[in-house]
């Protein structure tokens, strides 16, 4: 008889993970994460991180950190309905808000602890959730965790999208239409004009994801909302603190009544320890460094403009994207990966995406530019991708 202590079920599942071909170790970067970095010992362009402002390491951001450490130590050492509030907690939502434009800003400890917190805090049993079926995973978490009824509309289709809303909205107390703001597969922007449309023809509340759109898109990175100029609009919008910012955390913007509703209700803020000093305080500096500058979104644009002609003219598919997010779609997915594998081995550092995390037939790697890079960088990296791909007979 095994003894259970084996967890010989899980070694049975990790098994059938090698013999698939999915399984794999955790590379390790052994400094700062920017445009070149020192992964597993070997110095190599990195195409794979989210830090698009190139803020996770700048000395300004740093200091910041520092001086907060020194003056609130390394922990907050409660939840915020207790004694883990600190003025600067207070001071980063008021000057997010400031920022996106909104009434009130509520700050979680990630943004998945947002969706997972938020969704369900906002919805409830006898309303219905109308989500994009290409939705970021922790979407997907929240809305499983909510007791309202669940709908998947096609992905950005926005007549499918009013059919489900039309045939159902009568059956509902409340209905909320939920979308990623930048999908961070394929790099499109959701089509928030024609859904606010739909949402206020119905009486429906909605609910924006910018992970991705948040420091990349609108007036000095004030994200997707801002880009299509809907304040007031969408009820609530959720950005992240850990991508363009460089830091870790997220945040919940909308209504004073929103914010008032979620210190009483999101779980996450009533269960788990608020951010740490060091994180608040680096946080404030990146997000005043915005504000005062459209430096870091201009260099981001512009690189990402270079690098996408430079990969079209040669040939690859790079997809719908509309953001610095670049795909490189290959399609078969062992080519996907053997491309990945290459790269890495010629000093490009850009991870494979194959099926689930998208559908079968459309692996690919996916380019994720930053203000950090220079043109030497690029074409060196381009170059590289270049040979690569004629080597494997995918250009």
């Amino acid at each position: 008889m095994n003894n259970v202590h084996e967890l010989t079920y899980l070694k049975e599942n990790i098994q059938e993970l090698k013999n698939s071909g999915v399984y794999r170790t955790l590379p390790v970067n052994t400094g700062p994460c920017g445009a070149e970095i020192m992964l597993d010992g070997k110095k190599v362009i990195n195409l794979s991180s989210n830090n698009y402002l190139g803020l996770a390491n700048h000395e300004r951001v740093k200091k910041a950190a520092i001086s907060a450490v020194e003056k609130y130590g390394a922990g907050a050492g409660a939840v915020r309905t207790i004694v883990g509030n600190m003025d600067i907690h207070e001071k980063l939502e008021v000057k997010l808000a400031d920022f996106k434009r909104e009434e009130a800003v509520v700050v979680f400890q990630s943004g998945f602890a947002c969706n997972a917190g938020t969704i369900q805090a906002i919805t409830g049993k006898g309303d219905l959730i109308i989500s994009d079926e290409l939705n970021h995973a922790s979407i997907i978490d929240g809305v499983r965790l909510s007791r309202a009824d669940k709908a998947v509309f096609r992905h950005s289709d926005m007549a499918h999208l009013e059919e489900i809303v039309k045939a159902k909205r009568n059956d509902y107390q409340n209905v909320l239409i939920i979308t990623d703001g930048v999908f961070s597969m394929d790099g499109d922007i959701a089509k928030l004009p024609e859904m606010v449309k739909i949402a206020e023809k119905y009486s429906c509340l909605t609910y924006v994801d910018d992970a991705h759109g948040s420091g990349v898109l609108g007036e000095n990175g004030r994200g997707t909302v801002d880009h299509f100029n809907l304040h007031g609009k969408i009820d609530f919008s959720i950005g992240t603190l850990s991508k363009a910012i460089g830091v870790v955390g997220g945040y919940v913007a909308g209504s004073r009544t929103m914010k008032e509703w979620l210190l009483h209700r999101g779980r996450p803020i009533l269960f788990s320890t608020a951010l740490p000093p060091a994180a608040v305080g680096a946080i404030t500096e990146s997000v005043t460094m915005l504000m005062e500058s459209s430096e870091y979104t201009d260099k981001l644009w512009g690189n990402a403009k270079y690098f996408k002609e430079r990969l079209a003219k040669l040939g690859y598919n790079i997809g719908k994207s509309e953001t610095p997010i670049t795909p490189i779609i290959i399609g078969d997915e062992a080519k996907t990966m053997e491309f990945s594998k290459k790269l890495l081995e010629n000093g490009v550092f850009v991870s494979g995406i194959v099926f689930p995390t998208v559908p079968k037939g459309l692996g690919r790697v996916r380019c994720m530019i930053s203000s950090d890079h220079t043109y030497e960088q690029l074409d060196k990296a381009i170059n590289i991708i270049e040979n690569v791909g004629k080597q494997l007979a995918i250009i």
